[in-house]
């Protein structure tokens, strides 16, 4: 990255923080996604209703809102628990909310929330009948969901994965707002010193053009390889 003013070296480690903030981030978002749509499709009806509650809450609150709320809001509630501790029992309790776990906790639950829907969605494509006739050759359950439903739900999620994931990695943007160094900060705060807005965010524009357009590179080969054999278009 070019010297940008003397800027370029914190731009670039923002990058890195960018890169890993999205990669916890769905990593986190895949295991929620997973989970909902396990207890959504599950015969439990708390659970089902918990991952509905769950699934409209998040999709209806706008993802600034959700992000000032759990960074803010939660630890204005720490707060009142700590004094509540040491008003009642004399316990000393408190920790500091981090931006970039918060960043990482706050993208994974929203996102959680859209990944749950599209392996969901996923599930259902999976043909019954193959389900039924694993468990009629004696398939354990796990065996039926790691050798049979995983693969073709996988197969059928992949679009929607890779959606989400070009989406979420643009909202990482929005951690800027709670005090994280990423590159959009850096380039906010050098924009203002310098006063040279273009000389600046027309990188970051780059930087995340650059990591989108490689993700849809990748995900066109995964979308390749899970369909191999696959006979398309009905």
């Amino acid at each position: 990255m070019l010297d940008l003013k003397g800027y370029g070296p914190e731009l670039l480690d923002g990058a890195v923080v960018t890169i890993e903030l999205a990669f916890l981030s769905l990593i986190l978002a895949l295991t929620l996604g997973l989970i909902g749509a396990s207890s959504k499709l599950s015969g439990n009806r708390l659970a089902k209703a918990i991952a509905t509650f769950y699934t409209t809450v998040v999709r209806g609150i706008p993802d600034l809102v959700m992000m000032l709320l759990f960074y803010y809001g939660g630890q204005v509630m720490v707060n009142m628990l700590s004094d509540f501790l040491w008003d009642a029992y004399e316990i000393d309790f408190f920790f500091q909310f981090d931006p970039f776990i918060s960043g990482v906790v706050t993208i994974g639950l929203i996102f959680g929330a859209y990944m749950t829907e599209t392996f969901r969605g996923a599930f259902l494509a999976v043909e019954t009948g193959q389900i039924e006739a694993a468990r009629a050759y004696g398939f354990t359950r796990w065996h039926t969901f790691r050798r049979i439903m995983f693969p073709q739900m996988l197969r059928h999620a992949l679009p929607g994965i890779g959606n989400n994931w070009q989406v979420l990695l643009k909202t990482t943007a929005l951690v800027s707002i709670i005090g994280l160094t990423d590159m959009v900060r850096v380039a906010e705060e050098a924009a203002k010193a310098e006063r040279m807005p273009f000389h600046f965010f027309i990188p970051v524009a780059a930087v995340y053009l650059i990591l989108t357009a490689g993700s849809e590179l990748f995900i066109k080969w995964l979308n390749k390889r899970a369909n191999v054999g696959v006979v398309q278009g009905g």
